[in-house]
């Protein structure tokens, strides 16, 4: 142990890591609170949770390393994924967590204010965002709800081989579309979608999947800008965007 490592900081929180400890600074302790209860009911591997001072959460690393990283290629094999598609249906059949998570009600509206700023402040050009909110619109459907992680990007699925050894970040964990979990975990790299699917062990609708890859990059560009997150990397949120056209 002879450095501190910053792992991620914006306004919102921080991650530090000492060693094999990972140190969570958040003020939002109803975000925390989630993290740390959704980490308890989760049926699949989680990080272990060393102690809790708020507003720090510290918690031991898990082993492996992660399924892969948006904007990179995954070099993880086809029986990893599915094994990761396996776990994601294993949180989705698990019981219902006692707190909610967003409706349709709420990502309609906010989808069309992030579309209108993408357009206004000239960050997209006007065919991509309407294209891509034409296909969003899939997604914005009744949907039956299941314990999602919330925010399953392919950086916090870990495995050693074709094991998953840990799944981490469940401050957004809630109840949610299962396909939006299985479309974020394959944002950027819809070339294991099948592997992915075939380890989830359950027909989808993948129309409903390439909806949410755009709903979900429309929503966030904003966010990565404001908070030092380059959304325009190559094989990154944009481009997502751009596949679509």
């Amino acid at each position: 142990m002879d450095e501190v490592e910053v792992v991620v900081a914006h306004s919102e929180r921080a991650t530090l890591r000492v060693g094999d400890v990972f140190l969570k600074v958040d003020a939002d302790q109803a975000r925390m609170d989630v993290e740390v209860e959704a980490m308890a009911l989760a049926p699949v591997p989680t990080p272990r949770v060393l102690w809790r001072e708020p507003p720090v959460l510290a918690i031991a690393a898990v082993p492996g390393t992660p399924l892969g990283r948006l904007g990179e290629p995954s070099t993880a094999s086809s029986a990893a994924w599915a094994a990761a598609g396996a776990a994601v249906r294993k949180v989705h059949d698990a019981p219902l967590p006692p707190w909610s998570g967003p409706g349709v009600g709420r990502l309609t509206p906010d989808l069309d204010g992030e579309c209108a700023w993408l357009v206004a402040n000239g960050v997209l050009p006007a065919d991509l965002v309407t294209r891509n909110r034409e296909i969003a619109e899939a997604a914005l459907r009744p949907w039956t709800p299941v314990f999602t992680h919330g925010d399953l990007q392919i950086a916090h699925v870990f495995v050693d081989g074709d094991e998953v050894t840990g799944i981490i970040d469940w401050s957004e964990a809630g109840r949610g579309d299962a396909l939006f979990n299985l479309a974020t975990l394959t944002l950027g790299h819809e070339e294991h979608l099948d592997d992915l699917l075939a380890g989830y062990g359950a027909a989808v609708d993948l129309d409903v999947i390439r909806a949410w890859w755009s709903l979900r990059s429309l929503l966030i560009v904003r966010w990565l800008v404001e908070h030092g997150f380059d959304p325009a990397a190559p094989g990154c949120e944009v481009d997502v965007l751009r596949s679509r056209m």
